[in-house]
């Protein structure tokens, strides 16, 4: 594991921990939390605007977050993003919304949207713009 950045190991644990379910928005050339997940057994599906390379066993589908197909997000209970341009923020909360699941967002630097959400330390700084699930951890 001493190859995985330390962001993406932070959240890919923390996630794997706490939530069953996990949908990655705009995994970029970066796919290295959701490999974390899925090392750690948990399903993990990842999207992007283009066709990405992503670790073997993570389900990879190509959307746009502005214009969602939310039959690949069904049964999501977190959709979560590493470092998104803000613009991204309005339809990922709007997605994670409609979806009723739970949205984290780890924000380049100091960036944050709105009131930037409930605060969670896991390492690293995650922010739950929308909170709708009920963690494994909680149940």
């Amino acid at each position: 594991m001493g190859s995985y950045k330390h962001v993406e190991k932070c959240v890919g644990d923390y996630i794997a921990a706490h939530y069953t379910s996990p949908v990655e928005v705009g995994v970029g050339n970066n796919p290295g939390a959701a490999g974390i997940i899925h090392a750690a057994g948990v399903p993990v599906r990842c999207t992007d605007i283009r066709e990405r390379i992503v670790p073997e066993g993570v389900v990879f589908h190509i959307d746009d977050v502005f214009e969602p197909d939310l039959s690949f997000y069904r049964d999501a209970d977190v959709v979560y993003a590493i470092r998104p341009a803000i613009e991204m923020l309005p339809p990922l909360i709007a997605l994670a919304e409609n979806l009723g699941c739970d949205l984290l967002v780890y924000h380049l630097g100091f960036e944050t949207y709105g009131s930037g959400g409930e605060k969670i330390d896991c390492g690293v700084l995650l922010h739950r713009y929308v909170r709708c699930s009920e963690s494994v951890k909680e149940r």
